[in-house]
């Protein structure tokens, strides 16, 4: 077990998704592989025409997504049942693979995600290194 602490910060991440002027999400992984992330979703984003492509267009975000909403508002369908619910400022949440999501409105929605270790895989996008 390690005795010592490990800072990093989001303005130099590990990993960089670069969704041009519609936002980014920065990537840090801690030296035990956990990661977190910092999304910034401009109005207008959405993941069918913003993200897919650059996941390698699956038919739905196939990862699971833990963290808590700054700012804005996020809607998210699950494909499966079509249900959509809404993200907003303060809520902590847990999305399930199978979804799509869009912002809703004119603010820019801002999250925090983490990711435990055997979840690094998933954000293993060569043309995304920062």
């Amino acid at each position: 077990m390690r005795s010592t602490i490990e800072v990093k910060r989001f303005e130099t991440p590990d990993q960089l998704l670069d969704m041009k002027q519609r936002g980014r999400i920065s990537i840090i992984r801690m030296a035990d592989g956990t990661a977190g992330m910092h999304a910034i979703f401009e109005p207008g984003w959405t993941w069918e025409a913003d993200e897919k492509p650059l996941l390698g267009s699956p038919d739905s975000c196939p990862m699971r997504h833990t963290g808590y909403c700054v700012s804005g508002k996020l809607v998210v369908r699950m494909l499966d049942t079509g249900v959509e619910t809404q993200i907003g400022r303060g809520d902590f949440f847990e999305i399930p693979p199978g979804h799509d999501a869009y912002v809703e409105g004119a603010e820019r929605v801002e999250l925090v995600l983490f990711a435990p270790p055997e979840h690094q895989h998933c954000w293993q996008l060569d043309q995304t290194s920062a």
